[in-house]
């Protein structure tokens, strides 16, 4: 017999309707939960994440599913399920909270409040039992669920102090129409230059994110102040990117962010705004540097748009999934078996060196560091210099890496494809609108 569903199934949004068979009693945000948290005198569990979110996925499967976790949750509290996407005022606010609380955040973002939606504890991923020195959820629901009954004012008094910190952040923030003077300006590229990874590029150590816009101030900010250190920080930062496992080399456009500081294991999901944002700061890399590797790789993103991302009547989808088949990265990476039964003999040899094709695989587990048997596709040389090494003129390097991978895409498209969240909104579709028609500019001057 099938499970029954919850109220969710009724629901647009892919990333509420994924949760639709869980056992947990979920509401949507709305007034229906707030009205029965008033009647019933329950806190708030509010979980916000969207549909191509794997550690969402993640914590889905350990908890959500789980009969144990769902007693608890639906005795205790009133559960509400929150797609970031279609409501973005209220992951902001709670956003915020996280970070005034912890000092960062993420999705799933997990908040308990009170009925009237004010947070008094946030945080992000938490597994079900108490592992990697973080609580366990099923410990915090219980924890929590009892100072509610027995000292509800420890509660209350958190909550407060949460919303006393949101308004000393909003007070302080600048505001509209404020000017920024030119100490403020150096004062941005000192910190940037402060936190640059020389080695790899980017900025900061692991996780890393592509942040387009650091790159986008220090394109201006070299050409404002002709300054060369910025302009090397951009051309590594988008070299590194473009060469690791990041991106895509054979589908084009680029994963979320890597969990390393080399670019090179990412989390699968791909995101309609991150390709929007890497096709201004390609286009300006290529503008400024003349590399064709930017501009083949703003090409290559129009592509991957263009095929997996626009829908029918004109506009472009949101996201697509990390996990196909219940596993992360299974669309996107090889074993070596599947690649030799692909591949010509002098197309594997090629691969295995271009692409950093490793026997028990170059793709690890995040959480343990186990090599998985599987491979992502990265460089860690741009094709000019591969071509010395190989000892293989350029010109004959890149026509067999085409042939490469123009075989390897169209077996990868056998494959269950990860999920796409069909879901067309309007401001990624402004942004990618606009990146779109600046990449396709014959010239384009960058502001200053």
């Amino acid at each position: 017999m099938g499970r029954k569903p919850n109220r969710l199934i009724r629901e647009k949004s892919l990333y509420l309707r994924q949760h639709a068979y869980n056992p947990v009693d979920w509401y949507p945000w709305g007034e229906e939960a707030f009205e029965k948290a008033r009647k019933e005198d329950k806190p708030l569990f509010i979980s916000i994440g969207y549909s191509s979110c794997h550690w969402c996925h993640v914590m889905e499967k350990e908890s959500f599913e789980d009969p144990e976790i769902a007693e608890i949750l639906n005795k205790y509290f009133v559960p509400v399920k929150v797609d970031r996407e279609e409501h973005p005022d209220v992951d902001a606010f709670y956003m915020d909270a996280c970070i005034a609380l912890n000092g960062h955040g993420g999705w799933p973002l997990t908040v308990f409040a009170t009925p009237d939606k004010k947070p008094f504890f946030v945080g992000t991923y938490f597994p079900k039992e108490s592992r990697w020195g973080r609580p366990g959820l099923k410990e915090l629901l219980l924890y929590i669920a009892e100072l509610w009954q027995k000292d509800r004012e420890k509660l209350l008094s958190s909550a407060e102090k949460i919303l006393k910190a949101l308004r000393e952040r909003r007070d302080y923030a600048p505001r509209g129409g404020a000017s920024l003077s030119e100490d403020v300006l150096h004062l941005a590229f000192e910190q940037l230059r402060a936190m640059f990874d020389e080695e790899f590029g980017g900025f900061g150590e692991a996780p890393k994110f592509p942040t387009p816009h650091k790159l986008m101030f220090l394109t201006r900010y070299h050409y404002r102040y002709k300054n060369g250190e910025a302009l090397k920080m951009v051309d590594k930062t988008l070299l590194q990117m473009r060469l690791g496992g990041v991106y895509d080399h054979l589908g084009g456009g680029f994963h979320r962010y890597s969990t390393d500081r080399y670019w090179l294991l990412p989390h699968f999901e791909k995101m309609l705004y991150d390709q929007g944002m890497l096709i201004f700061a390609y286009t300006e890399g290529y503008q400024l540097l003349k590399r064709d590797l930017y501009g083949e790789t703003v090409e290559e993103i129009v592509r991957y748009l263009e095929r997996e991302m626009l829908s029918p009547e004109g506009g472009f989808y949101s996201s697509q999934d990390a996990d196909s088949e219940g596993e992360e990265g299974k669309y996107y990476t090889w074993s070596l078996e599947e690649l030799k039964g692909v591949l010509t003999e002098e197309e594997f040899q090629i691969a295995v060196k271009v692409f950093n094709i490793h026997p028990e695989g170059n793709y690890y587990e995040e959480a343990t560091g186990r090599r998985t048997g599987r491979n992502i596709l990265y460089m860690k040389k741009p094709t000019e210099d591969l071509s010395e090494k190989l000892n293989i003129p350029k010109d004959r390097l890149e026509e067999l890496l085409k042939g490469i991978k123009e075989k390897l895409l169209r077996e990868r498209e056998k494959r269950v494809k990860p999920a796409t969240d069909t879901k067309i909104l309007t401001d990624w579709n402004g942004l990618v609108v606009a990146a779109l028609s600046y990449a396709g500019r014959p010239s384009v001057k960058i502001d200053g």
